[in-house]
């Protein structure tokens, strides 16, 4: 058994050696045959110049000619329509021994010579002319027409004739991609799955002494700006291995059969230089579902091209150490033949980060800024529940924008702070002026989701409280930070979230008795909550722990599982529209007592913001130290 699978193993890498060596003496052959036909080019020209020499014959005037043969030294005259040709006794002067001239009639020529003057014939041939005059119209007409077709190809992304079904993939060589597995964070798990193909990479006979084989597929599935691609290239760097990346997308074109020439000229290129990794970026453009949306009567550029992808992948030995990566974030939609064994072997989950996460990957951010001292990222984490890497990184360099214009020396908390509101609530409208009742209302409106959130138990605390307009709608803003990540809410506990939410319409009507559109939003979030509760949590014990509507397609959804509502008959919608109804208008209720019975505290907040415009922790703590939260059941409801 030791001795069968030790064969195994060398057998392995007997196939990575037998790879390497062959891409290495394709290269050097490749850079012989180049030098062959340099050479080869030289000595003709070489030879040219040399046959160009003996076979010269000296052009010479007629009078010259006639001259030459009053003074013998012509041996020989061969005579043609147009010139005449003297074969001389004895080389002239600079050792030609023939010599020609254009033919001149016999009379003019015996009256010229009676001068003494040099004279010949000049034939003049108009073939080049008239062959220009053909050929020059029709290259200019062949030259526009291939700078247009040129430029709408570019336009189209197609390339030159010849290129049209050539691979566009990007190729990195070895330490080209610039990034490393230290230059990724907040992914740990993916990142060790990553880790582990490096390995047999690198050491591939470690992996194949117990008969082991490398998959021949990763998928890499995620929400957007997640580090997928990031976590590829990476992988490509840390292996030394050559690296094709290429879009899903790029394969696809509007002429038929170029998506799948483009599959096979990528996967010829990588055996030629493998062990190599193929990296496909959006799978989702090219791996969609067949049958999903195509022409009636027949299959489209993308099933061809799917189809090639799927028939490249069956026909590879991984021994080669042929890895294909792939990302997407919409794996609900792609084809089951792609996700089967064999292909994409693997699928490794790159999630948003949780708090952990997001500290590191801040720390691998914050290197390239001046950071203060004084700022804690686990501060900065905590305000950015749900950020992706992508959005840390762009916060990082929005909080360095904002110390830039402040003029400081180093980023603060408070940069970081703006930074975070101006991505989550958007750009400061500084010209949008409200008028002084507008300005009340919104005042009212933001502390009543302030002091709602306060009273109520396990809720996240209120960071800051503003009503200066931001983004396209967004009159003022109440900023929550959590505490920590949350993956499971009670009933208790989403109701006190739309209690939240309904604070700000609960202050309107307390304060003033009139309703406003401001609280639009909230009642979108508030109702999609409470329908949710009832028809997907199954929280309503008279109808029953049935879910009566599947959950809303995300990127983990299982291909080809039916998504959709429940069947349900009309008694039951409207038992289940009438639940939703008592869940809002219950916790409206509550909302409406905890301001009443805290109606001073109110007054005073919405003062003070008016006057600030924005208030932050501290300012809001120390105007609500005196809050209570009132006994519910003695407490009555709002008024309709």
């Amino acid at each position: 058994m030791k001795c069968v699978l030790g064969c195994a193993a060398m057998g392995v890498c007997e196939s990575f050696r037998y790879a390497r060596d062959r891409r290495q003496t394709m290269e050097q052959k490749t850079q012989w045959n180049l030098s062959y036909w340099i050479i080869a080019v030289f000595l003709l020209l070489m030879l040219q110049g040399w046959w160009q020499t003996v076979r010269t014959v000296e052009q010479v005037p007629y009078s010259e000619f006639e001259h030459a043969l009053q003074e013998g030294r012509v041996a020989e005259v061969l005579v043609s329509d147009k010139v005449i040709t003297g074969k001389l006794k004895a080389p002239d002067a600079k050792g030609k021994t023939v010599i020609v001239a254009t033919r001149v009639e016999p009379d003019l020529a015996e009256r010229l010579s009676r001068f003494h003057v040099p004279y010949a014939r000049v034939v003049e041939s108009n073939f080049l002319r008239d062959l220009l005059s053909w050929i020059l119209p029709a290259v200019a007409f062949f030259a526009i027409w291939f700078f247009l077709f040129r430029k709408f190809a570019e336009k189209q992304g197609m390339g030159g004739f010849m290129t049209i079904g050539k691979s566009r993939a990007k190729i990195y060589v070895e330490k080209d991609t610039g990034v490393a597995f230290a230059d990724v964070a907040g992914v740990d798990e993916a990142k060790a799955e990553m880790q582990e193909l490096v390995d047999f990479l690198r050491n591939p006979q470690e992996y194949g002494r117990l008969g082991a084989r490398i998959p021949k597929g990763v998928l890499l599935v995620g929400p957007p700006g997640t580090g997928k691609t990031l976590l590829a290239r990476a992988a490509a760097g840390e292996a030394g291995v050559p690296f094709f990346s290429i879009s899903g997308s790029e394969f696809v074109e509007i002429f038929v059969g170029v998506g799948a020439a483009r599959v096979r000229d990528l996967f010829e290129q990588a055996r030629e230089k493998a062990p190599a990794i193929i990296f496909i970026d959006e799978l989702d453009a090219l791996g969609r579902a067949r049958g999903a949306a195509s022409p009636i009567g027949g299959h489209d550029e993308r099933e061809q091209t799917l189809n090639q992808l799927l028939t490249e992948m069956d026909g590879f030995d991984s021994s080669v150490g042929l890895i294909i990566l792939a990302a997407t974030n919409r794996p609900e939609i792609l084809d089951p033949a792609l996700l089967r064994a064999g292909r994409f072997d693997r699928q490794v989950l790159v999630d948003r980060p949780d708090k952990k996460g997001r500290v590191d990957i801040l720390k691998v951010h914050v290197k390239k800024i001046k950071l203060s001292s004084a700022v804690s990222l686990e501060q900065v984490a905590a305000l950015t529940t749900g950020f992706s890497g992508a959005d840390l990184a762009n916060l990082v360099n929005e909080a360095a924008l904002m110390a830039t214009r402040r003029k400081v020396e180093a980023v603060t908390l408070a940069d970081f702070t703006a930074a975070v509101e101006r991505i989550v609530a958007g750009l400061e409208k500084k010209n949008r002026v409200l008028s002084d009742r507008e300005r009340e209302t919104v005042a009212y409106h933001e502390m009543g989701h302030a002091l709602v959130a306060l009273a109520l138990p396990g809720t996240d605390p209120v960071h800051k409280v503003s009503i200066i307009p931001r983004g396209i709608g967004a009159l003022g803003y109440t900023i929550q930070r959590p505490t920590e990540d949350r993956y499971l809410m009670t009933r208790e506990e989403l109701e006190n979230k739309i209690t939240v939410l309904l604070g700000g319409r609960a202050a309107e009507k307390l304060v003033f008795g009139k309703l406003s559109t401001g609280a639009a939003d909230d009642l979108g979030k508030a109702t999609d909550i409470a329908r949710d509760m009832i028809t997907r949590y199954g929280m309503d014990e008279s109808l029953g722990y049935i879910a009566y509507e599947t959950q809303r397609p995300r990127f983990l959804d299982v291909p080809g599982m039916v998504s959709g509502a429940y069947r349900v008959s009309e008694s039951t919608q409207s038992r289940i529209d009438a639940a939703v109804h008592n869940i809002v208008m219950g916790v409206f209720d509550r909302a409406y007592v905890i301001l009443d019975h805290n109606r001073p505290i109110l007054e005073r907040c919405a003062r003070e913001l008016l006057v600030k415009e924005t208030l932050d922790e501290n300012a809001i703590r120390e105007l609500t130290r005196d809050l209570q939260l009132p006994a519910f059941g003695d407490a009555g409801t709002a008024p309709a």
